[in-house]
């Protein structure tokens, strides 16, 4: 069988984290009078944490010092990190172990491409970090996506080509990178945000082990 390399964003592909990010930058919005609702959030998907302030503060109109961005920065991060500590398994998303397990009794190469410097406590705390041959996160790359460095690094440390490379993403700026690394990308999400994918799913649950197979053997 042939072998090709599935790379995985984290928030919201694997793990239901992105909530998590969510109510940390609405609890800081708040404190600053800023309206922060779901649908903003949708622009903070697959951006850095740096961006998503920014954007955050844009809604507000808000001109703010970088000692100040510094502050809330750590202040949304240690909110978010509160709501980490009871994480375990029960945070995967359903019809993820499965697709998991396959690719791994298939032989087939698994990395993780994800925005998040927390990904490898996550990966550790949900304990499916032994399933990933690769692990690239927010602490191994200097541009966010779109940029497609998370997903170049990935494969390049699975020493594999761009175009073996098949990439699972809930976010358009995801999405983008993946399409712009020349990658399959697959959409995790809603038809109407994803339509730049090249496959969409609606979740993990809706995916067969056929379409599966039928990537590896392309």
């Amino acid at each position: 069988m042939n072998k090709k390399a599935f790379i995985f964003d984290l928030d919201g592909v694997i793990v239901d984290t992105a909530k998590y990010h969510f109510l940390a930058w609405q609890k800081l919005a708040q404190e600053l009078n800023i309206e922060f609702t779901t649908e903003h959030n949708e622009e903070l998907k697959g951006v850095s944490r740096v961006r998503s302030l920014d954007i955050i503060l844009e809604l507000g109109k808000i001109d703010a010092s970088h000692e100040e961005k510094t502050k809330w920065l750590i202040q949304k991060n240690e909110v978010y990190l509160s709501y980490l500590v009871d994480m375990d398994e029960r945070e995967i998303l359903p019809g993820v172990m499965p697709i998991l397990e396959f690719l791994k009794e298939n032989n087939q190469l698994i990395a993780l491409g994800s925005a998040s410097k927390n990904a490898r406590p996550i990966l550790e705390k949900t304990k499916i970090i032994h399933y990933f041959d690769a692990i690239v996160d927010g602490n191994d790359v200097s541009n966010a996506k779109p940029d497609p460095e998370v997903f170049l690094r990935a494969a390049q440390l699975l020493n594999t080509s761009n175009k073996n490379a098949i990439v699972f993403e809930d976010s358009v700026a995801g999405i983008q990178a993946a399409n712009v690394a020349q990658m399959i990308s697959i959409g995790i999400g809603k038809n109407e945000i994803l339509h730049e994918a090249k496959f969409i799913f609606k979740d993990f649950t809706t995916m067969d082990f056929d379409f599966i197979e039928a990537l590896i053997k392309k």
